[in-house]
């Protein structure tokens, strides 16, 4: 055989055998598709399987609860009806007899949830001054209805005179109402006899303690003596014999309770640098003269409302924030006012014997007119909505950077929660909610006095208060504010005519500027870092888009 042929025969050879390699590849990617494939249809497979288990699972325990567990004849009002009792809700239904074509009269049945029910009672029938005893008319159901964003006592009636039937009602109606873990059963109680106009003793007596009281809630009772009390007695107290803590006054008292419970689970944890969240709940009667926590959580300044969402054990998440300077905590709240707001509130507290809203107004129109910007380097740390719910350290930066502007500023706001209140019924910070992980900052520039005015007066309004050029918003994880040094801020500084408008009022070393925190004043001399903490407290009430409107300044 020729060379060649050879050769072409070995080609031929190499060619088959790299088709085989070939061949063989392909049947092996073939081979592992398939199995791929069929993990994925197995994975499916048990994806569907396990949502499905989950499904009937939940239908199982939406049928559990919807099972009847008693039916009976009860009298609502004048007639007849046929009472039934599932685990989640109650419904009765009129008895009418039939017509004479033998056909049954349709009409509506009743419904009441269970957890809108606060209590129940044994109805009977006692004489005058019979503290006890008594025969049996049947069993009260007491449970609170919406009217807008105020909840209010209901109570039904179910009038049967059986003894037994009504004790095998009673009792299980009670079961199924303490099987819920949220409702408080013993609650520590804050009063400030101090608040607005000293009438949260009151307030708390007659309309908060009979509903507690109704509802089987016991309570401790501290009525405070000065500031600060209720932070030491915080300190002390066993909080693992309550399920609650409760706060009777204002905006102040508010804060001075939430920074207790954030301490307090801080020293509990022995985590003295990380805020740590606090394991139990705070309820806020309001006896203040804003009241804008309380408005924030309930949309009204109405302590029944507050005592039902209390007794039902309405909970809801609330972002906090941290504020320090030089290193160390000032103190926890919800929000700030620098600028004309901490201004305001250092002038009303210089008059405290005046009437509350008298004082306010007087505040305002004095800085008003002797309104004057600060000039300080403002820092903050944007959110984006990749981030918005975590907890971003301000040091560290994360993803993000710092932005900084020097300048003259009028007001600077720092808000994580709406700060709802009747003056400001869409709330002074109304981009933002009470859980969304960040903080609305409001930045208001030099301007002039009417213009800054037109802005302060869109408050009261539906919206608009931004849209000016001197506004700017932004939300926020972090906020420093550093004013320039010797500068300071006095009421006493004297208005000289032909003072310039835009300078700031100069002052000595050891200058301090007023803070407004949460309605309450602090003066700091240097750099302040304010941080969002997402979710940091618990409060009883629910999240509401809009307070209530009852007041209208005219001051301005």
């Amino acid at each position: 055989m020729s060379e060649p042929e050879e050769e072409l025969q070995g080609d031929q050879r190499d060619s088959t055998k790299k088709k085989k390699k070939e061949k063989r590849i392909v049947k092996k990617k073939k081979k592992k598709k398939k199995k791929e494939e069929e993990e994925e249809e197995e994975e499916e497979e048990g994806k569907q399987e396990e949502e499905e288990e989950e499904q009937q699972q939940v239908d199982e325990e939406e049928e559990h609860s919807e099972c009847v567990v008693l039916r009976g004849i009860f009298k609502l009002g004048k007639r007849s009806h046929d009472v039934l009792l599932t685990r989640t809700r109650l419904t009765w239904i009129p008895i009418t007899p039939e017509t004479p074509t033998s056909e049954a009269c349709l009409l509506q049945p009743g419904v009441m949830l269970l957890q809108d029910v606060f209590a129940v009672k044994v109805k009977r029938r006692r004489a005058v001054g019979q503290q006890s005893g008594g025969p049996v008319l049947g069993v009260a159901l007491f449970c609170c209805r919406r009217r807008g964003r105020r909840l209010e006592e209901h109570t039904v009636h179910l009038h049967n005179a059986s003894v037994e039937h009504i004790h095998t009602w009673y009792n299980t109606l009670k079961e199924l109402l303490t099987g819920s873990s949220s409702r408080p059963r013993y609650l520590k109680v804050f009063i400030n006899p101090s608040s607005h106009k000293k009438e949260a003793v009151h307030i708390y007596r007659e309309h908060v303690a009979p509903l507690f009281k109704m509802a089987d809630v016991r309570t401790d009772i501290t009525v405070t003596e000065r500031k600060g009390h209720a932070l030491s007695v915080m300190k002390e107290c066993k909080l693992d014999e309550y399920d609650g803590v409760v706060c009777v006054g204002g905006d102040g008292s508010v804060a001075e309770l939430c920074h207790a419970l954030v301490l307090r689970a801080q020293l509990d944890a022995d985590s003295p640098e990380k805020p740590v969240t606090p394991v139990l709940p705070l309820g806020i009667i309001p006896a203040g003269s804003t009241d804008v926590v309380s408005c924030s959580v309930h949309g009204v300044r109405d302590p029944v409302t507050a005592a039902l969402h209390i007794v039902l054990g309405h909970l809801q998440q609330v972002d906090m924030c941290s504020f320090s300077s030089l290193g160390q905590l000032v103190c926890f709240g919800f929000s700030a006012m620098f600028g004309f707001g901490g201004q305001s509130l250092a002038r009303a507290e210089k008059k405290r014997w005046m009437p509350s809203s008298r004082r306010r107004e007087y505040a305002l129109v004095k800085t008003l007119a002797r309104l004057r910007p600060e000039d300080c380097q403002l820092s903050f740390l944007p959110v984006k909505k990749s981030n918005r719910d975590q907890d971003q350290d301000p040091e560290s930066g994360g993803e993000e950077s710092w932005t900084t502007n020097q300048g003259l500023y009028l007001s600077i706001s720092i808000m994580s929660i709406p700060c709802l209140s009747p003056h400001t019924p869409q709330g002074l910070a109304p981009n933002t909610n009470l859980a969304n992980g960040s903080a609305a900052l409001i930045a208001v520039g030099n301007t002039s006095r009417s213009e800054f005015i037109k802005h302060l007066k869109r408050y009261s309004g539906s919206s608009g208060q931004f849209s000016f050029s001197f506004v700017e918003t932004h939300t926020v994880s972090a906020v420093k504010i550093r004013p320039r040094s010797l500068i300071g801020w006095s009421e006493e500084e004297s208005e000289e005519e032909g003072e310039s408008k835009t300078s700031p009022i100069i002052q000595s070393e050891g200058a301090t500027f007023p803070w407004n925190i949460d309605g309450e004043l602090v003066e700091i001399a240097n750099e302040v870092l304010v941080r969002v903490h997402p979710r940091l407290i618990t409060l009883y009430g629910e999240e509401v888009d809009e307070a209530e409107s009852t007041v209208s300044c005219s001051c301005i």
